[in-house]
């Protein structure tokens, strides 16, 4: 089961995913992402984006996704809500495709919070708990 969390880090927004898998991780961080920028639970599954991306690491994969979601954010004006994560490692680097499940931004029903300017790796961690849960995180640009 996915869950994620904002955490307190000086003056920024800490985003945190849990899964039960790696990708469920991933899913997890990226719903906490859109979360500082708006309200999520009022974004609806309108439309779904088809994002694949790669990475020499799994901390550059989780960057690059990310980056990926912001650049369609900033270029499409899509917020999103929910993501299906698939992970596999091909000839030494990480490769993830996912779908990315939201709608056009609407200010009066979404609520903005905050803008992420960038995606950093600042505080990144990609663990297995002992538990045997996945978390990831990192404190965006703000």
């Amino acid at each position: 089961m996915k869950t994620w969390e904002h955490y307190e880090h000086t003056a920024d927004i800490g985003i945190r995913g849990y899964g039960d898998s790696l990708e469920e991780a991933f899913e997890a961080v990226a719903i906490a992402l859109f979360d500082v920028i708006v309200d999520v639970n009022k974004v609806e599954k309108k439309e779904v984006r088809e994002i694949e991306v790669e990475g020499d690491d799994l901390e550059s994969l989780l960057y690059n996704f990310l980056e990926e979601l912001l650049v369609i954010h900033d270029i499409e004006g899509l917020v999103f809500r929910d993501f299906e994560v698939k992970i596999e490692r091909v000839n030494g680097k990480y490769r993830l495709k996912a779908k990315a499940y939201g709608e056009k931004f609407d200010p009066e029903k979404h609520e903005p919070k905050e803008e992420v300017k960038a995606i950093t790796y600042h505080d990144m961690k990609i663990e297995q708990l002992p538990d045997g849960r996945w978390m990831a995180q990192l404190v965006p640009d703000i």
